[in-house]
């Protein structure tokens, strides 16, 4: 009996202790269920696949962010790397095998990958041979590789339209090399790889990614005589590098990036954000952390242009896919972009979609994206000297009257997503000089008035053979720079809403070398498709930057709403669609005729695309 006693008296204490360290043998949900935080796909893989004992980066929700909780964490040995104030996460380092136990914490309410993220561009041999139709450049040029020459042109703008004077873009890639066509007006620099927070620096980019996409954006051409411009060549330029040298990033990084650019809008003077990378999704949107900070961006008034991804053939059979639009490009607020082919003419009705761009409906959501597409084959813009693009592929290093190597030709989303961003940045010096002409003071119109006049004004695409192309791969259609510009610099942003806005008329069509052609003259919110004079006309409470794109809104009687989104003939998409539990993202799931979606899609961790680019 007194051995017994003894025996207790040593056992509960220490018992005890081991109960008050892991929670997760006493934590009940309110059915009285032990708890367990909700986790992303590419956790759940993880869990169930990795036995060997190594860290993960993960981003944890907690319900309540006390210090006893962070306390249990740092005792257990996790690293709590960074604190994301905009997005409510914390970034940490965990082992796998206590991957369990931080989920069975109270206060512990959902649990992500802090996944790589990879920048995007496909205008590398190994994938350029997996499409048939590649040309030698994608602009009215009169000779090999002056394909930038005519990215204005290209988009219906003349030399009197604005240059994005005023407006300023945060590039959040891999830097931005100090080079001549864009060192006078990088304002502002900082770094964040490698969980840095924002640290000012000066100028550089040792993969090449984010030069070549700035010098889309906002190039001068001062190494090719003007030839090489980018679209807005009068704006300025804010440097976020969150890839490092091989072009690789992790999320939290962006998401930093982000939020410091969102915090910073007025003091930096960000207009519009460029995302040329991505990574594949592992959770639908409301839940995934990097597709939150862009709608944060979007809600402080930031126009954020994303990459669709690269994801629109498959590696194993070279067929056309669905599905493959990458995070965060499947943030509903965002505008999302494909890449265009234009086959070396100004004449927009040959334009094809290029057969790597990431189709769409998102993943989770099968909500309809991208929201329209860009020129992005094969487009020549600055190359930061001696970094890794270039080093490692020098047939794509392009010459220029100055010299040998100024430049370097690139294809992709990345690509078009930069295009769009130097457009966007031209909308809105338009948008302003309109309201200063007014006689008040300068203003922007948001986000989603801005996204919303991009897809009124697209030419609708059709493929080599003359058929439509669907609304999964190019969205509602060709980016036309000539309307969106025209529509942009048309209105007073400080009419009150729920007035007319329009203060000069404009006719619903553009005219490139000679030849008219038609605007959509719709939307697609959400997957629902809005038309008529009256979604632009109008101050609608559509635009409000509080407003998440695709809401459920009370729109005006003047505009027609259908719930029919044309998804296309191959795809197979209706009540009687059989939903597999357990699907691999692989060989079979979303390519060719017979597409069959998933419910459960579990990623792979490796790169989807190629590792120089999405």
């Amino acid at each position: 009996m007194t051995k017994t006693t003894s025996f207790t008296r040593r056992v509960l204490p220490v018992a005890a202790l081991v109960l008050s360290q892991i929670p997760a043998l006493v934590a009940r949900d309110e059915q009285g269920r032990p708890h367990r935080a909700w986790r992303d796909t590419r956790i759940e893989q993880i869990e169930r696949d990795d036995t060997t004992p190594k860290r993960v980066r993960v981003l944890v929700r907690f319900r309540s962010e006390s210090v006893r909780t962070l306390r249990t964490l740092t005792r257990r040995g996790v690293h709590l790397r960074r604190h994301h104030a905009g997005v409510g996460k914390w970034a940490i380092d965990v082992s796998t095998r206590d991957l369990a136990w931080l989920e069975a914490l109270p206060d512990v309410a959902e649990v992500s990958v802090d996944a790589d993220v990879t920048a995007a561009t496909d205008g590398l041999n190994s994938n350029q041979n997996q499409d048939p139709n590649v040309y030698s450049n994608d602009g009215p040029s009169q000779s090999p590789g002056s394909a930038g020459a005519g990215l204005r042109e290209l988009l219906g703008l003349s030399t009197t339209d604005p240059g994005g004077d005023g407006v300023g873009v945060a590039i959040i890639d891999s830097g931005i090399a100090p080079v001549p066509d864009l060192a006078d007006r990088i304002t502002d620099f900082y770094d964040f790889t490698n969980g840095q927070p924002g640290v000012p620096a000066v100028p550089v980019d040792g993969f090449g990614h984010g030069t070549h996409v700035a010098g889309l954006v906002a190039g001068n051409g001062a190494l090719s005589g003007g030839n090489f411009r980018g679209v807005a060549p009068a704006a300025h330029l804010i440097g976020l590098r969150v890839l490092d040298d091989t072009g690789i990033g992790s999320t939290s990084d962006v998401i930093a990036a982000i939020e410091f650019a969102t915090v910073n809008r007025e003091a930096l003077g960000v207009d519009v954000i460029n995302l040329s990378l991505g990574h594949p999704p592992f959770a639908p949107a409301a839940s995934d952390p990097l597709v939150q900070a862009v709608e944060a961006a979007s809600r402080a008034g930031i126009i954020v242009v994303v990459a669709a991804g690269n994801i629109g053939v498959s590696p194993f059979t070279n067929q056309i896919g669905y599905g493959g639009i990458l995070s965060p490009a499947n943030a509903p607020s965002a505008l999302t972009v494909a890449a265009a082919k234009t086959m070396g003419t100004i004449d927009p009705s040959d334009d094809v979609i290029a057969n790597y761009s990431s189709r769409g409906p998102t993943w989770y959501e099968r909500l309809a994206k991208p929201d329209v597409a860009a020129p992005g084959q094969n487009l020549v813009a600055p190359f930061a000297p001696g970094s890794r693009l270039g080093t490692t592929y020098p047939e794509l290093i392009v010459a220029s009257g100055s010299g040998p190597g100024n430049y370097l030709m690139l294809s992709g989303t990345s690509m078009a997503a930069g295009v769009e961003s130097g457009l966007v940045a031209v909308m809105l010096e338009a948008s302003r000089t309109r309201t200063v002409s007014l006689g008040n003071l300068p203003g922007y119109p948001p986000p989603n008035a801005v996204k919303a006049f991009v897809e009124y004004t697209a030419l609708p695409m059709h493929d080599a053979s003359g058929a439509p192309y669907d609304a999964m791969s190019q969205g509602v259609g060709r980016v036309n720079g000539q309307g969106a510009v025209a529509l942009a610099g048309s209105i007073d942003v400080h009419a009150p809403e729920g007035s007319p806005w329009m203060v000069a008329g404009v006719v619903p069509y553009s005219v490139y070398d000679g030849q008219v052609f038609p605007w959509a003259q719709y939307i697609v919110w959400g997957n629902n498709v809005a038309w008529g004079a009256g979604i632009i006309t109008g101050h609608n409470i559509v635009w409000a930057e509080n407003i998440t794109w695709g809401n459920n809104i009370v729109w005006a009687e003047t505009i027609g709403l259908t719930n029919n989104v044309v998804w296309g003939e191959n795809i197979v998409w209706a009540e009687n669609i059989v939903w597999a539990e357990n699907i691999v993202w692989a060989e079979n799931v979303v390519w060719g005729e017979n597409i069959v979606w998933a419910e459960n899609i579990v990623w792979a961790e490796t790169h989807l695309w190629d590792t120089n680019g999405q």
